[in-house]
């Protein structure tokens, strides 16, 4: 007949020769965090990829969506991270008669370790099955902000023909004979493209040149004709300017957005962490709470000693 005494004896010292770590249980505990993380992410990605409108004045704003980003990042660090946590708390193996804050130590270990290899998981999986969904909603942004650029913006002309402006030049008369209006067209680009691109002023000879063209065409004199000139080309230059500032705005705003999402990202696993620690205290808890039974070769039943007992 075993007696309690000797089940404690055996508990105590199959305790003493193993491990410390439920490797088992942690990577139980890692793979269901980081299967529910997936899930809640890509589900995250979908509504917030809905929430999305290219028409003016639709759709959330970018404030919202960013602050819904944040809730969200957070609320799945929390589910993730505490069923990781408890899981691997729950499934541990028993230690017997260990000291209270010891197995206070170990439980929160386990949380942590399943959180750590939860998170290395998930970012592979992540980057690995929402990276084309991400690629394809930038790239589609970027092909919008391109479009709009490009309908503003006159300074590309001057990087697909760089040595168009001095070719002109080269040919430039002080009476220009006349030209199709594609010729003059492409003349007044380069002219412009190139100023615009040197951020300057027109000088004297090309804003003579461009006054020559226009009386060619208009019923304007002279005069007349480079009051025209000087007017178009201010209004190219604000819209180049416009187009530059919008450009670093955008470039500010996209800054900002990255640093602060590092920041709540990181805070969200740092949370995560906690989250799975406290989770796997409370699985283990539950787990040393069952009471296990055994019945001897002469049918007699008795209760073994729960898993542990403080020692203080």
């Amino acid at each position: 007949m075993i007696t309690q005494a000797d089940a404690l004896r055996t508990a105590v010292s199959e305790s003493s020769s193993r491990s410390g770590v439920s490797w088992a249980a942690i990577f139980a505990g890692a793979a269901g965090a980081a299967a529910l993380s997936l899930i809640l992410i890509l589900l995250g990605f979908g509504l917030g990829f809905s929430a999305v409108s290219p028409w003016a004045g639709e759709g959330a704003s970018a404030k919202t969506l960013g602050i819904s980003t944040i809730v969200w990042l957070a609320f799945t660090q929390i589910v993730a991270s505490g069923l990781g946590g408890y899981l691997a708390g729950r499934l541990r193996v028993k230690w017997a008669n260990m000291h209270g804050d010891e197995v206070y130590f170990r439980d929160t270990a386990h949380g942590f370790l399943s959180w750590a290899v939860a998170t290395l998981v998930a970012t592979v999986l992540i980057v690995s099955s929402a990276g084309g969904a991400i690629n394809g909603g930038v790239q589609a942004g970027a092909s919008v902000a391109s479009g709009a650029a490009s309908a503003v913006g006159v300074a590309s002309a001057s990087s697909s023909d760089p040595y168009g402006y001095f070719v002109d030049s080269l040919f430039r008369d002080n009476r220009p004979a006349p030209v199709s209006d594609d010729a003059s067209h492409g003349i007044v680009t380069r002219i412009f493209a190139k100023t615009l691109g040197t951020g300057g002023q027109l000088t004297a000879d090309d804003r003579a040149y461009l006054a020559q063209l226009v009386t060619q065409r208009t019923n304007l004199t002279q005069s007349q004709a480079e009051q025209r000139v000087d007017q178009v080309y201010g209004q190219a230059h604000q819209a180049a300017e416009d187009v530059k500032v919008a450009t670093q705005k955008a470039a500010d705003t996209a800054t900002k957005v990255a640093a602060w999402t590092s920041l709540w990202t990181f805070i969200s696993l740092l949370i995560g962490a906690f989250v799975a620690s406290f989770a796997a205290i409370y699985g283990g808890r539950r787990r040393d709470a069952v009471e296990w039974h055994d019945v001897d070769h002469l049918g007699q039943h008795y209760a073994a000693p729960t898993a542990h007992t403080p020692v203080r």
